[in-house]
């Protein structure tokens, strides 16, 4: 990959409740992708699409756009809820719609949980990691669970904790560093080898 090629991130937000605090945790993680720039950042808000269990929704131009996002991204962060348990079903509807073979596969990504209680996302971040890998996806180490959400953040999403931001900025720096260290090489390495 030249070092004038924009490397792609989606974000995914994995929630559609009005003032969502998975959607202010993942503003910090967009904001620090922003710092880069060579980074081309898409955002994927569910609250924008038509989402419908597979087999039922004949395809709509706001889903075929969230496929294209993800297929042509380089990596991607998913975040969600913890939802009794595990993660948000907005995150299994963006997962199931994104056809077979997944468009998630063979792409890194990083995943984000929040939850209200004290022991964070850990279930919901243990159910994604594992749906993640049986689509193919390159889930990464170190996933970021933020507990006790509610106090992190302020009602316009201003992070309160620095901790949390740090862990969340990191997040971020952790998918650039995989991208950088492991699929740019190999692209450069692919195109000097065609070039000859």
């Amino acid at each position: 990959m030249e070092a004038s090629e924009k490397v792609r991130i989606a974000a995914v937000i994995g929630s559609v409740r009005e003032g969502n605090y998975t959607a202010k945790a993942m503003k910090v993680v967009t904001d620090e992708f922003r710092k880069y720039p060579n980074i081309a950042l898409d955002l994927i808000d569910p609250a924008e699409i038509e989402l419908l269990p597979p087999g039922r929704n004949p395809g709509t131009q706001a889903l075929d756009r969230v496929r294209s996002v993800v297929s042509e991204a380089t990596g991607l962060v998913i975040s969600t809820p913890e939802y009794h348990g595990s993660y948000s079903s907005v995150i299994k509807l963006i997962i199931e719609n994104l056809d077979f073979p997944s468009a998630m596969a063979g792409k890194p990504v990083a995943l984000l949980g929040v939850a209200a209680g004290r022991i964070g996302a850990i279930k919901a971040l243990e159910h994604l990691r594992s749906v993640c890998s049986h689509v193919g996806a390159i889930v990464l180490p170190g996933p970021v669970s933020v507990a006790q959400v509610k106090r992190a953040f302020d009602a316009e999403g201003n992070c309160l904790d620095p901790a949390v931001e740090e862990r969340l900025r990191g997040l971020a720096g952790n998918l650039i560093d995989y991208i950088r260290d492991h699929i740019c090489p190999e692209a450069s390495l692919e195109q000097m080898v065609r070039s000859e």
